[in-house]
């Protein structure tokens, strides 16, 4: 609806009250709050600077706290006492990491998907659920036993990987919705994966 189409009019010819209504319900829509509460990663997207530094560091820490726990788990809530091993990956990935991996990887689809729709703006800078996803699947794809540098190196790669946005990454910014938001990371993940794979099987 068009509520500016005869600005000539007469000022007694009074809009009608379905236009008064229908026009500020077009304009704003119910605003998604759960669903940009999770695209945000519970608003780390909001910070001025770097948010999608932030949100790399949120899928940092969700790994390593899916690692402890896991790793408790498996070794039969043993100490874990290996310096410089902190998680065998090639272990546990089975439930724990996969599933995380591909919840936050669908919540971030459908998330971001409705922000996107929210804000009509393609990739909003306060989206960072595709960092926290990317991010995860840097660790989830080596199957290689992580260290503290390869914590530090994984978040690295993705950052770096995640700014340049080698082929496809790119590309994939143009599918549509939520996809174009999260693909082009999930290609970032992997590609840090696979330097982080090369990195430990060099010796780091």
């Amino acid at each position: 609806m068009n509520e500016k189409t005869d600005p000539e009019s007469s000022p007694a010819q009074a809009p009608s009250a379905s236009a008064i209504s229908s026009a500020p319900a077009a304009k704003s829509q119910k605003k998604p709050r759960f669903a940009l509460f999770i695209a945000t990663a519970a608003g780390l997207g909001y910070f001025p600077k770097a948010p999608g530094t932030f949100g790399s560091l949120a899928g940092l820490a969700i790994a390593i706290l899916l690692t402890w726990v896991s790793s408790k788990r498996a070794l039969g809530a043993a100490e874990i006492d290996v310096p410089g091993n902190f998680w065998t990956i090639g272990i546990i990935p089975g439930y724990t990491m996969f599933i995380c991996v591909a919840v936050i990887a669908a919540l971030g689809v459908w998330s971001s998907g409705r922000a996107e729709q929210y804000t009509r703006k393609k990739d909003p800078q306060f989206v960072v659920i595709d960092e926290v996803s990317g991010q995860l699947l840097t660790y989830f794809m080596p199957f290689v036993v992580l260290n503290w540098k390869s914590w530090i190196l994984g978040f690295i790669l993705f950052r770096l990987f995640d700014i340049w946005k080698p082929f496809p990454a790119r590309q994939a910014e143009a599918l549509p919705g939520g996809w174009g938001i999260m693909t082009d990371d999930w290609v970032a993940g992997i590609y840090a994966a696979l330097g982080l794979w090369l990195a430990r099987a060099a010796g780091l």
